[in-house]
């Protein structure tokens, strides 16, 4: 654990900047006299204090620092440190205890076996004059290109050996990302010749596999935890697994429930939720030899065949974001959205 700046022990300016230099990250978490924790003090605080000679270290604790909660997943911890861009933070818990300091240097980032696929190919033709020079995957949200980011947050997870199914203006994808290196992954093409839907390109893979494969859309922007997605689909003994999430729909009207002409139920502008299909998908990698070659095919007629054998498939349902681009005006969402940094 960091060292603390206990304020019960009558500390000195000069013990402070002991402190904060032995903890060497640049925050010295405080402690008031209760016991409970009381903020921090930053290299920018104590170089602030000196240059307007206040030594008063009570006066230059900023009281009302971000902090993390320490029983949130490691996932919202990371994810909320690249939200507000910074690498470490202190663990507070409701009762105002200190529980630590969570860094994102200390990670331990093991990666994944599972290759992951990014249908790349489409037309993206709904986003009209955008996709008239680049492909729909290139195009920038927030300054990088969507395939960028969906590669990244596979990445940061584990996740390093992508297929990458290719199409529409093609070269402009493999220009970008080549082999992989310079993204510290590893890349390689399964190019179409014609348009073969959501799941045809699996049946370009000529390498057999036996760990669990990733399929997500190339146009789909997901705050999902793909390793426990992972996790679920092994557990569940599945042969294809679907991300859904739940999309809520509220009828803008009074609904009148009937039974010929009598009225057996009035409700006012009801909530009708759904779970949706993300886009996003586990395999087994037998499944790979259940799609046809070179035939247009996508993955709800994967699942339906599936199904209609009676093999298991299963949902991995959750809730964070989720942006499909397939409009101008989802463009423009993405572009918008705060928690795409």
């Amino acid at each position: 654990m960091s060292s603390v700046l206990k304020l019960s022990e009558n500390p000195s300016f000069e013990l402070a900047i002991e402190l904060l230099d032995s903890n060497g990250n640049g925050i010295l978490p405080v402690i008031d006299k209760d016991g409970k924790f009381a903020g921090i003090i930053t290299d920018g605080d104590i170089r602030k204090a000196i240059l307007y000679k206040n030594l008063n270290l009570e006066s230059i604790i900023n009281k009302e620092p971000y902090t993390l909660d320490p029983s949130s997943s490691e996932q919202q911890k990371v994810q909320f440190l690249k939200s507000i861009k910074r690498r470490q933070l202190p663990l507070v818990d409701h009762e105002r205890n200190y529980v630590g300091m969570f860094t994102l240097d200390e990670l331990d980032f093991s990666t994944r076996d599972n290759w992951v696929v990014i249908m790349a190919g489409g037309l993206g033709s709904r986003l009209g004059e955008l996709t008239k020079e680049l492909p729909k995957p290139m195009l920038q949200v927030r300054g990088k290109p969507i395939l960028e980011r969906i590669i990244e947050n596979f990445v940061e997870q584990g996740f390093t050996k992508f297929y990458l199914a290719v199409n529409y203006k093609k070269e402009i994808i493999k220009d970008y990302f080549q082999d992989g290196k310079k993204f510290g992954i590893q890349v390689r093409y399964l190019e179409e010749s014609k348009r073969l839907g959501t799941a045809g390109a699996l049946a370009l893979i000529e390498e057999q596999h036996g760990e669990p494969m990733l399929i997500s859309n190339g146009d789909v922007l997901a705050d999902i935890n793909y390793a426990e997605l992972v996790d679920f689909h092994e557990r569940s003994s599945s042969m294809a697994t679907m991300c859904v999430k739940e999309y809520e729909h509220i009828v803008p009207y009074g609904v009148i429930e009937t039974e010929g002409d009598k009225i057996t139920g009035l409700k006012e502008k009801p909530r009708i939720l759904f779970n949706i299909n993300s886009g996003v998908y586990c395999i087994d990698p037998k499944v790979i030899n259940r799609v046809p070659q070179d035939t247009f095919y996508d993955m709800p007629t994967l699942f339906s065949e599936l199904m209609n054998e009676d093999l298991p498939v299963t949902a991995y349902s959750y809730n964070q974001y989720w942006i499909d681009i397939g409009r101008p005006d989802d463009f423009k969402k993405a572009n918008d959205f705060n928690e795409i940094q």
